[in-house]
């Protein structure tokens, strides 16, 4: 699953990986909507891997991650913020996506009528949230949206799973 620089030149040779990021950034403003789709899709998979995290940032994916937050079709919503919780797990994404004013975009998605887009996002409320962002992030507005999600165990196990484990370490610990 994760790679190293060593394994990457020996399984794609020098620099594949940035050559086909570059490619799928530039091309991104020029294709269809369900290409697009595609698109934030694959890149939401590629930012997983630590070893892609220093070009992303240098292409600049978390901002297109968080322009698809805000647009109107729930499946680049959906990628976006997957893409951001997928990568905000590192301190200099996490910066990245705050400095970018990330965390309302990612706070609004905790209402999506779209259940992986609420999963994405109370993941990435949980990596986000540190000492600098935790003014932002423990509104009482939030923290109530949370703590619904963390009672309804009986209805949806992984949101009242990931609300608790965010209460556990950002609020009751």
């Amino acid at each position: 699953m994760f790679t190293s620089p060593q394994r990457q030149v020996e399984r794609t040779g020098c620099g594949a990986r940035r050559e086909t990021s570059t490619f799928r950034f530039a091309s991104f403003q020029l294709v269809r909507l369900e290409c697009k789709e595609r698109i934030v899709a694959n890149l939401s998979n590629f930012v997983y891997d630590p070893y892609n995290y220093a070009f992303m940032r240098q292409l600049n994916i978390l901002e297109l991650f968080l322009d698809c937050i805000t647009e109107s079709n729930e499946r680049l919503v959906e990628f976006g913020v997957g893409g951001i919780c997928n990568s905000c797990v590192d301190p200099a994404n996490a910066s990245v996506i705050n400095r970018c004013g990330g965390i309302p975009l990612v706070v609004q998605c905790l209402s999506s009528p779209v259940r992986n887009t609420v999963i994405y996002a109370l993941g990435a409320l949980y990596y986000l949230c540190n000492p600098s962002t935790k003014k932002e992030i423990l509104k009482p507005d939030v923290l109530r949206v949370i703590r619904d999600y963390s009672a309804a165990g009986a209805v949806n196990s992984s949101f009242s799973n990931l609300a608790n484990a965010f209460l556990d370490k950002h609020v009751n610990s």
